[in-house]
Parts: structure tokens; sequence; C-alpha cells
């Protein structure tokens, strides 16, 4: 929200201390990582970035794909912010899909299958590339607390060996790592992700912070060997002809930059059902070793079997990790079952009757801290110099936590800086409706951003990100002044363009606007019928622009007017020192989970599970008359 004032930072500015190592530190490697270090560095900070191993930089731990349905709206947003996810994506991306094409402009998603190591190497070569990143293999074996006025404080970071790097701003982007626990039948091993260890001084140290704490579970499929499946049995699905990038930085010459290749299908069936539940007991989810909570949306498929009983088959989706690479991701069948298990109950599926293994299947369990603890700019609001950022969250999926990293890593900045925090609304981004859902809620399952979770998602379309976002990004000092130049000559295109349909008029009674907004006319069709239109010289992304905003208009005029009109709840802060016990009124329920959550606006008080619309209204009253008591006495 433009205009807000530094006292939503949750925390004074740090004061000039003991010698710096740093201004940032950025605590793991992962998606949230790397985002949260290149915003920081972006802004002017002076960012050092520590993960176990720097070749494993961004690695994609499960599937190799970015974007999809929601997701790939949060990549194009993190793109219009300078953020570099879209960027490597484009860089290394063996398949784009544009999504949800079927239906409305709001459900429209960019979504590329990735060449995984090649994305590793990308992202890495990236960050960098990044003034002001300094990158440091490490393990962080605790934090450095210090007491001051505020409470206790982070102030660094030990690593292994005895060095300690000191700085006024950590973020923590640890993901799964937090006391994992790496699962497959009754075997355990001590781990975020194979081949890697378990972070168990962080989580201690965070449990001293007296942070409200909760387990999770994800989950991975099996990887099998390409050269082992039958693919003449298997649907096949291509890409788009004509692929888009996500970055609008991307140039459109030489794009893609890698050969496309397909992905399959194919799917279980009884026989493949029948092996699940003969041996269902030896999953540890069921025989309750593991007590995190797994995603609903994206389930194992043990899970599938048990609780969609009549379903005769799903689906499996076989995704190559790279051009040269002979691993394939089956994705569909996340498993923690035994590794003979997952060997039988594989071998009945069509086209996978020889397939070989290179991985089995597993699931990890993880602390995540509550993120109702959070304020708006991930800074955790009971311990000054703590920011948090990804799966630590209770989030899942590479998007949620690039985004998060973004957020985290410009806000730490900013407060380092003495600078006004930067935070979005739900009608501003996806990236706000996602830290708003966070924030005001406790996840029980990993947080998934989807397409219904924005009420005004045709105004976030994944296609006009950068009309959105590229100004306050450049104002901010996150993206180049020349972006944001090229975005209003954009504006101007599309306003001359609509322009021009007004002024052309077939018939007296209708304009070219008036013809295009029917549901089978295209702007392309009347570029050849008028000189006029064809002289603005459109390309592709352009033209779709302009005929959203044609079509659409009356539905997007519509969803501006209920931003106005909520705009005041929106805006009106809850002042943080309101003693909800002693609002005579509030439901029981209502008082209980405000004082748990302490939203920070009237907008975000609405949003909380059990809170009324009746208990908004009286809280309402007293910010008010809190406000004007305020005014008198000063």
């Amino acid at each position: 929200m433009a205009g807000v004032s530094a006292s939503s930072h949750p925390h004074p500015p740090p004061a000039s201390g003991p010698q710096r190592d740093a201004d940032v530190l950025v605590i793991g490697g992962g998606h949230a990582g790397i985002e949260a270090a290149a915003a920081a560095a972006r802004l002017g900070a002076r960012v050092v970035l520590v993960s176990f191993e720097l070749d494993r930089i961004g690695e994609m731990s499960c599937n190799p794909a970015i974007g999809g349905l929601g997701k790939g709206q949060l990549v194009r947003e993190i793109d219009a912010l300078g953020g570099l996810m879209g960027v490597a994506a484009d860089r290394t991306g063996i398949q784009f899909r544009m999504l949800g094409t079927g239906k409305g402009a709001a459900a429209r998603a960019p979504r590329c299958q990735s060449d995984r190591h090649r994305y590793r190497e990308t992202v890495t070569a990236l960050l960098a590339a990044q003034e002001g990143v300094e990158l440091v293999a490490g393990e962080a074996l605790g934090l450095v607390l210090e007491e001051g006025a505020g409470g206790t404080a982070v102030a660094g970071v030990r690593l292994a060996g005895g060095r300690v790097l000191r700085a006024p701003a950590t973020i923590l982007t640890t993901g799964t790592f937090l006391r994992a626990v790496m699962h497959t039948g009754e075997q355990q091993a001590r781990g975020g992700r194979i081949g890697e260890r378990s972070s168990e001084g962080l989580a201690g140290d965070v449990a001293r912070l007296e942070l409200a704490l909760g387990r999770l579970k994800t989950g991975t499929p099996p990887r099998l060997e390409r050269g082992s499946i039958d693919y003449a049995r298997l649907e096949e699905q291509a890409g788009d002809s004509c692929p888009r990038p996500f970055s609008y930085t991307t140039e459109r010459r030489g794009f893609p930059r890698l050969p496309q290749v397909p992905c399959h299908l194919t799917w279980t069936n009884p026989t493949t059902h029948a092996i699940i539940r003969e041996n269902v007991h030896l999953s540890p989810m069921y025989a309750g070793r593991i007590q995190g909570v797994g995603p609903r949306y994206c389930p194992s498929v043990e899970d599938k079997i048990v609780r969609f009983a009549d379903r005769e088959r799903h689906q499996v989706f076989l995704e190559p990790e790279g051009l040269e690479s002979e691993v394939v991701y089956a994705g569909g069948v996340s498993t923690s079952l035994p590794a003979r298990v997952q060997e039988a109950f594989v071998h009945t599926i069509e086209g996978l009757e020889r397939a070989r293994f290179l991985r089995h299947g597993y699931a990890v369990e993880y602390d995540f801290v509550q993120p109702s603890q959070l304020a708006p700019t991930l800074a955790v609001r009971a311990v000054p110099g703590l920011f948090l950022a990804g799966q630590i969250n209770g989030t899942s999926g590479y998007e949620e936590a690039a985004g998060q990293g973004l957020i985290a890593g410009a806000n730490a900045a900013l407060w380092v800086l003495d600078r006004e925090p930067f935070l979005l609304g739900r009608h501003e981004a996806f990236l706000g409706v996602m830290v708003d859902d966070l924030i005001v809620t406790n996840p029980s399952e990993p947080y998934r951003m989807f397409t219904s979770r924005a009420e005004y998602r045709l105004l976030l379309r994944s296609d006009n990100a950068d009309r959105r976002l590229v100004g306050r990004g450049a104002a901010l000092g996150l993206v180049p002044k020349e972006r944001a130049e090229a975005v209003a000559r954009k504006e101007e295109t599309i306003a001359a363009v609509i322009a021009t349909l007004d002024s052309i008029r077939p018939e007296p009674s209708r304009s070219l606007r008036d013809i295009l907004r029917r549901p089978e006319v295209g702007l392309a069709q009347l570029e050849e019928r008028y000189p006029a239109l064809a002289a603005h010289g459109l390309d592709e992304e352009l033209r779709e622009a302009v005929e959203i905003e044609v079509k659409y208009a009356g539905y997007i005029e519509r969803q501006a007017e209920n931003v106005r009109r909520l705009e005041r709840q929106e805006r009106t802060e809850i002042p943080p020192e309101l003693d909800y016990g002693g609002l005579v009124g509030l439901a029981s329920e209502a008082r209980e989970r405000l004082e748990r959550l302490r939203p920070r606006t009237l907008g975000a008080a609405s949003r909380i599970a059990g809170v009324r619309p009746p208990d908004v209204a009286l809280l309402a009253v007293h910010v008010e008359r809190l406000r004007r008591q305020r005014a008198r006495s000063e």
C-alpha cells in the first residue's frame, strides 16, 4: 500500500552497533533465499547468503517446473519487481504452456517445464552477479541473540567451525530443514532433502525465542529412468506452439532458448489401487510415525486411494528433468510407502511395467513457524531483527517461497536503511493476497496459492503484472527506471488504440470498440480491415491487453469499485496496543482470535475466521474512539 508510514515496521530501525559483516543475512539458498538476497541488494543493502552447499543453490527439490494456476501470476509479479525466477525459467524452460486458455482472462497462467540442472546453474549465476551479494558455504548452527530495550533481538548467526556473522537483519529461509525427518516406509533419516542434513541448532534457537511452532509434511514421488519407460503407450502432452516468456525483460526473438520437449500422461488402475490398499498400513502417515499434516491439494497416492475410494484411476504425469538427463519425475504418485511396495504398484501402470527406479519417493516432516506471528513485512513481531520467508512460514511451492523472499528481503533492507516498508494490498497483487492470508491464519496444511484465493483476480491477471507493479518497483529501487518508462509507453499505446477504436464508427450507433466487445471478434481481424488500427504496430501482448480492457471493461470496473468501497477498512489501522480483552460486546471467539492474531487493519480483521461483521463494526467504533482520544491528547 502506497504511503504506509515507517511505523508499520514492527520495530524501530537498528542503531549502529558492533561491527557488521553485512546489513542483511539470508540463511538458506532455496527459492526464498535467492529472491530475498537479490531484493535486499537491489535496494542497496550489503547481503551475505549462507547455504549448506553453494552448488545446490536454487535446487528444484520436487517437480522441475515453474508456474501454474495461481503460481504463474506470482512469478510474473516477482519479475515485475525485479526478481530472478522468471528470467531463470525463461532461460532454462524445455516446455512452455499457458494454462486456463479455455477460461476467462483471470484464470490464465503461464507454466514451464524446466531443465532442473540448468535452472540451478542459471539462477546461481544470476544471484552471484548481483552487486552487493556475497555467497558463503556453511552450516548455520544457531542465532546470535542479544538483549535490548525491545527484548531479545537477533543480531546474526553462528556457523559450524566457529565463525560468527553479524548483521542487524537476519532472514531465515530454511525450507523443510528445521528438525527435518525423511520417511520411506519404516526407514527414517534426518534431513530435509536427500543427501542434505537437518537444521537442528537453528530449530532449537527458534524454539527458545518462544515462537509458536507447528509440524507439517510434504512428499515427493519416485524418479524413473527415461530409457525404461514405454512412451509408445503413453499420451503425449506438447507445449504451446508459440510459447510466451515469464519475464518482461526476455527478448521474444530467439525465445525459447532451448529445444522444446513433450511431457507424457498415464493412469493408475484398479490393480495399482489394490496393491496400495493392501500395504497402506506400512505408510508412515497411516502407521502414526508422522504427526505433520500434508497438503490436501497435492495428496500422496495412498491418500488418494483411501480418500477417493470410488475413483478407478488417477493421473500420472511423466516429466523429464532435463534435456540430457535420464531422470523422469513421476508426478501424481507422491508416496512414502516402502521401496518394494512403490516398485510393485508403479509396475502395474501402463507404460511403466519395466520402469527402473533411480530414486524412491519419500516424505519429509519438518517444523514451521505459525505465520500469524509475522508483520506484513514478514518480520517477526516479537523479535527485532528476524524475518522469515518460504516453507518456514507454512507454505509450499517454489513460487510462494520466492514471492515471500522478495517481500522479506526488500523489507529487511528498508528496515536497516530506515526507509518506509514495502507492503502490497490484496487488490494490488497475488503477493499481497498471500502475505495477508498468512498473517491472519495459522495454516493447518501447507499453504498454496490458488487463483480462487484472490477476490480481485480479474484485476490481478498474469498479463498485467508489469502494469500493476513495475512502477512501484521503480519508485522503490527494485527495478531500473527504464522499465517503468517502457511500461508508461505501453500504457500510452493501449490508450491510443482504444481511442482509435472509439473514433472509427462502421455504423452510426456502433464504434469499433462496441464491435470488439463481441466474443467472436478479435483485434487482429479489425487490424486487417482498418489501416488506422494496424498503424499502431501491435504485437500479440499488446493485442491481448487491449482486448481484455475492452471485452472485460464492465467486470473490471465493478471490481475496481469494490476495491474503492473497501479501501477505508484496509486503510484503517488498528493500534497495536489495543486491549481486545477490554472491548465489551465482542463475541468470545472473535476476542480470542483477534488477541492472538492482532491484525494490522480492520480489513485484515474482517478476514479472520470466527470474526463476524458485527464484531468488525464494533471494533471500528473502538478504533475510532481511540483515535479521537489520541488526537485530543496531542
